[in-house]
């Protein structure tokens, strides 16, 4: 279709970047590293790392990891929170020609060996809190090679002592192990610091991550991202923050929140990886759980971005002592990963000058496909315009272009769309078509200025009587309730009606009341969107990164009904 959008961009955004301007991510990683050696490039726990130091310490582990014997391509899986060492491994690994599998350190067992045996990892980077879980599934799996970090180990000196003092045995995050041939990361720094490096001569086709799927729709798999993929990506989100970015002084270095798990897309491209090409100082949150602490940690920076999920957003802004930070130098508050309330926005915009800018992305599109304006200030309850170099059609059952404002699937064209699912042609060949579009399982419309509208995902839509409820709308509308702290919508089976509408809210005001919120509802939601059920709850289920699981609530209710 024609790009109806480009009418939308902001001026000096290109339509177009060139993902072919660098030979592979290795290549814009050591141009960053030279480029910016004197600069910090990460932060964590008052510990400060130079892009010098990152450049030493990660050629140094590359050559470690070399040594091994490991082939090019091989898969090296990282198993870490938002700690110094877990750049320090994605650089290595990328360096010395392998791929990155991120994991979630929360996983259980059976997850992490699904994991390991779905990539063919020969190896693995973990920090010692999650070594049990390793130890447990160790013998089926191919995994050969293990570096095994701790809390402290980079902070140096009697700190590092202290941390990992506390961890271990105040605090007993450190569960016992059993992990014989396992290195220590500092000694795999030191024994590599005497080996050779050898420089690999990567392509933009070869992978640089496997980047898993949650596996909230079915088995977890792996979307296949190539060098290619994630330059894209990280070109495409520099060019669309240009109007935001000029607004900063050129001398002063950025200053990125990296509150997010780095083994997430979102916080991966946004904060590891785009923070390294514009030469960023990332401050690492290990636990951004620990709000208080977590606005502690920002009171001692004046940072210019905040990327966070919806309910991260919400935590903060509604924290006393939030406000009382300095957002003189923020300039860009990037909202992914679901949807953007506008109570949220609003009340963020209010306390801290600046909108949360909403964006949408998936594992397979690196993340980045649509934004809005970065300029923007207005909140459009879109998820914007599709971004340089990208391609966004709207789509039918039987993979047809719809008319313009017509609700339909969303798909995804650009040089920051996947390979391919790692192993699976047949699961491939169910979201991409042969045209190159990726499928992404979404409901949106398009509107004439090119502002694309979630409608919601096809499967967590309700079906009440016939009409289509769209859970972000019902949601949308209950968390603008002023007693309201977040909520989350789903359908449940309903012998009437087929599926009837259901709200958990968390609230803000103890003394709000069932009644109170439904007939709040009557007047703001047509009949057949009013939920049927309301059931307060003290929180709701979600995943490390933030996002609400409504599909744990759905099963969690047809569960119940099955028993009666």
């Amino acid at each position: 279709m024609e790009k109806i959008w480009l009418q939308s961009y902001p001026p000096g955004v290109p339509a177009e970047i060139d993902p072919n301007q660098y030979r592979s991510l290795v290549h814009l990683l050591e141009e960053s590293f030279q480029k910016y050696a004197d600069r910090n490039a990460y932060v964590c726990m008052d510990k400060f790392l130079t892009y010098a130091e990152l450049d030493s310490y990660s050629k140094r582990l590359a050559a470690w990891l070399q040594s091994r014997s490991l082939k090019k391509g091989a898969r090296v899986a990282v198993m870490m929170p938002n700690v110094l060492q877990y750049p320090i491994a994605i650089a290595a690994i990328l360096r010395a020609g392998y791929t990155v599998v991120n994991v979630n350190p929360l996983y259980t067992p059976r997850e992490l060996e699904h994991q390991l045996n779905d990539s063919g990892a020969e190896a693995i980077l973990i920090l010692e809190n999650f070594a049990t879980t390793l130890e447990q599934v160790l013998p089926r799996t191919k995994v050969k090679h293990i570096v095994v970090a701790s809390m402290g180990e980079m902070l140096g000196g009697l700190k590092g002592v202290i941390v990992n003092f506390v961890v271990r045995n105040v605090k007993k995050m450190v569960p016992a192990f059993s992990l014989p041939n396992a290195v220590r990361f500092k000694d795999a720094l030191s024994q590599g610091a005497g080996m050779k490096f050898v420089p690999v001569d990567l392509q933009a086709s070869d992978v640089a991550f496997l980047q898993y799927t949650g596996g909230t729709t079915g088995v977890s798999k792996g979307a296949t991202l190539t060098h290619r993929n994630i330059v894209g990506n990280l070109l495409q989100n520099e060019a669309w923050a240009q109007p935001r970015l000029k607004t900063l002084p050129a001398s002063e270095p950025l200053t990125i929140v990296c509150a997010l798990p780095l083994y997430h897309i979102f916080a991966l491209t946004a904060c590891a990886m785009w923070g390294m090409r514009m030469g960023a100082m990332n401050i690492l949150i290990p636990n951004p759980r620990d709000i208080g602490g977590f606005i502690k940690e920002l009171s001692k920076y004046k940072f210019n971005m905040l990327p966070a999920v919806n309910t991260l957003y919400n935590a903060l802004v509604n924290h006393p002592e939030f406000a009382k930070l300095d957002f003189s130098g923020v300039v860009i508050c990037n909202g992914g990963g679901m949807a953007v309330q506008q109570a949220v926005n609003d009340k963020w915009l209010k306390v801290t000058g600046v909108p949360i800018i909403e964006g949408y992305g998936l594992s397979e599109t690196s993340p980045t496909a649509t934004c809005n304006r970065a300029d923007g200030t207005e909140f459009t309850a879109t998820i914007g315009l599709p971004v340089p170099s990208t391609d966004i059609a709207i789509l039918d059952d039987d993979g047809k272009e719809v008319a313009l404002g017509q609700p339909g699937e969303i798909a995804i064209r650009g040089p920051q769309v996947m390979a391919g699912y790692w192993n699976r042609p047949d699961e491939t060949a169910k979201v991409m078509t042969p045209d190159g579009y990726f499928k992404s399982g979404d409901v949106g419309v398009m509107d004439a200025r090119g502002y694309v509208k979630i409608v919601d995902r096809k499967k967590d839509m309700v079906l009440v009587s016939g009409f289509n409820v769209y859970p972000n709308e019902v949601e949308g509308v209950i968390a603008a309730h002023p007693g309201v702290m977040e909520c989350a919508c789903v359908g449940v089976p309903d012998e009437h009606s087929g599926e009837a509408v259901k709200v958990f809210v968390v609230r803000k005001d103890p003394n709000l009341t069932v009644d109170t919120l439904m007939a709040y509802c009557k007047e703001n939601l047509t009949g057949y969107k009013k939920p049927k059920y309301i059931e307060f709850r003290d929180e709701l289920p979600k995943t490390n990164v933030g996002k609400i699981l409504r599909r744990v609530l759905r099963d969690e209710v047809v569960g119940q009904k099955k028993a009666a």
